[in-house]
């Protein structure tokens, strides 16, 4: 599996105006519209869901996420062939980083 490295700034203003799906450290996922973020990464999203160990727990609305709560961050409309939620390869460790 190779791993490639994005700048997270044009990532984030490429996602802006789109939907999303935002994985937190402690689990919860939230699928929304990414409405803008800040020069810490901070993320304010709208029509926001919450779904917790990938039940739907209800609609949020408008939140705003910190973000050292994040895990990671993807468009909702990308498919999930590689998803980093699969318990299968929880065990592996991290990817070395490529160059």
């Amino acid at each position: 599996m190779s791993t490639l490295i994005v700048n997270p700034k044009p990532f984030l203003a490429a996602l802006t105006g789109r939907a999303v799906r935002v994985k937190l450290k402690w689990g919860m996922e939230y699928q929304g519209t990414l409405l803008s973020t800040d020069s810490y990464m901070n993320l304010q999203m709208e029509k926001t869901e919450e779904y917790i160990d990938g039940q739907f727990a209800g609609m949020l609305g408008e939140v705003l996420i910190r973000c050292n709560n994040v895990l990671y961050i993807k468009g909702a409309d990308e498919p999930d062939g590689d998803d980093d939620d699969d318990d299968e390869d929880d065990d592996e460790g991290p990817e070395p980083m490529r160059s």
